[in-house]
């Protein structure tokens, strides 16, 4: 199986995510932004960073790269993907998932070790957990603080479409504790923590960051 690690100009994390899904058993391959080609990719994982500098805002100006409108286009017939912090951000620019990641509350930039819990495990990045579990996760953003419309929210909670909540600290004042949602078809997933800083105990807090790669693996297999 093939997971994409897309890079524009300011990504951070690709090579890290690059790890963690070669990590999961699969291949990672090398997305570029100016390069609408997905080179037979059977899943994307847009990682963190600064895209563009996140000039206007976060996320707003990688949303036009040409490697997103394939990305988008195969989203929408079905290709599971991930979006990572930055990644979040930019699948809410494109319209993917719903809502926007705004300046943290307090306006500074937060990094630590955030528990999560795990409340949806029935989409293509989840399934590897238990429901409820509680897991732990770098967070490092400024720009994490998740909103929606009311009415969108609502959506969210009652369609269960919210996947990761934080637990004890809100660390960016998401609406809800909302940490990561999915779009309807449970494909399309983003957070703001970092699981590809989590796949190994002794470099990270834990190693259940692995359980999203290793679920898209799971998915990409089941539906071969």
């Amino acid at each position: 199986m093939k997971i994409g690690a897309v890079t524009f100009p300011g990504t951070l994390d690709d090579t890290d995510t690059a790890r963690a899904i070669e990590r999961a058993g699969a291949e990672a391959v090398a997305l570029w932004h100016g390069d609408a080609e997905l080179h037979g990719v059977d899943a994307v994982i847009l990682p963190g960073g600064f895209s563009y500098g996140d000039y206007l805002r976060a996320g707003a100006i990688a949303r036009f790269a040409p490697v997103m409108e394939s990305i988008i286009e195969a989203a929408r017939k079905g290709m599971p993907v991930l979006g990572i912090c930055n990644g979040f951000q930019v699948l809410c620019e494109a319209g993917l998932l719903p809502g926007a990641l705004l300046r943290n509350e307090g306006l500074h930039f937060v990094c630590r070790d955030q528990w999560l819990r795990v409340e949806n495990n029935t989409t293509a990045w989840s399934t590897r957990f238990e429901q409820g579990a509680e897991i732990i996760i770098p967070v490092k953003n400024m720009d994490g603080r998740y909103t929606a419309a009311q009415s969108t929210v609502d959506e969210l909670e009652g369609e269960g479409r919210v996947v990761f909540r934080y637990v004890g600290v809100n660390p960016n004042g998401s609406l809800g504790d909302i940490a990561g949602i999915s779009d309807a078809t449970g494909r399309i997933v983003g957070l703001m923590p970092h699981p590809e800083h989590a796949i190994d105990a002794l470099t990270g807090p834990s190693d259940d960051g692995l359980g999203l790669f290793y679920s898209a693996v799971d998915t990409l297999v089941a539906s071969a």
